[in-house]
């Protein structure tokens, strides 16, 4: 698959539409690299991944319960089953996150973060080249201190994302996407965007 057809037709699975199994080290490292072709204002090489296979997906279920016991006054018995399962659900979780060095004098924090995002889209866009797929998740457990802690990342750490990956189950549709007309305008100009 070409590089531009591969962008086009990139998708997000539902966690149920993905399974075993899961890449070998040799894809996966494949994968990293991709991932790190990101663009990274002044070099600060911001982008680290957490991969998450086997017994550790347990282990982090396990840590994303106890961080929304620790931080939600009695949360329901639903809420509580999926953060414990969600790992379970497939055969690699990737936790991205952000090294950031909050202090630089040049980079701002955003555009670090930012660099770490360009990093899990080149991911996103290789896994599925590669004929997996993937979910780009957050949510609660990225923005919380408990799983930053738990996962034995610095303070200044900030999770971008936590990608679940497996092999899809069922064929998913490409989505609905805005055309070239509805997201590009020539400047300047007075015609404003639609919506």
């Amino acid at each position: 698959m070409d590089a531009l057809e591969a962008l086009r037709t990139r998708r997000t699975f539902p966690l149920p539409k993905l399974g075993e199994p899961g890449p070998d080290d040799a894809l996966l490292a494949r994968w990293l690299e991709a991932a790190v072709a990101a663009p990274d204002h002044g070099k600060l090489v911001p982008f680290r991944f957490l991969v998450v296979r086997g017994e550790g997906r347990r282990r982090l279920g396990e840590l994303f319960e106890r961080a929304l016991l620790a931080e939600r006054r009695d949360p329901p018995a639903a809420e509580r089953e999926k953060m414990r399962t969600n790992p379970l659900r497939v055969p690699l979780v990737l936790i991205a996150w952000a090294a950031v060095r909050p202090d630089h004098p040049k980079i701002p924090e955003i555009e670090q973060i930012e660099a770490v995002a360009a990093a899990v889209e080149n991911l996103l866009v290789a896994i599925h080249a590669s004929g997996f797929g993937a979910k780009w998740a957050t949510g609660f457990p990225a923005y919380s201190p408990t799983v930053r802690e738990g996962l034995g990342l610095p303070p200044s750490a900030r999770i971008v994302a936590i990608v679940y990956v497996g092999t899809p189950r069922l064929g998913q549709e490409i989505p609905p996407r805005p055309g070239p007309g509805e997201i590009a305008r020539l400047w300047p100009e007075d015609r404003p965007f639609p919506g």
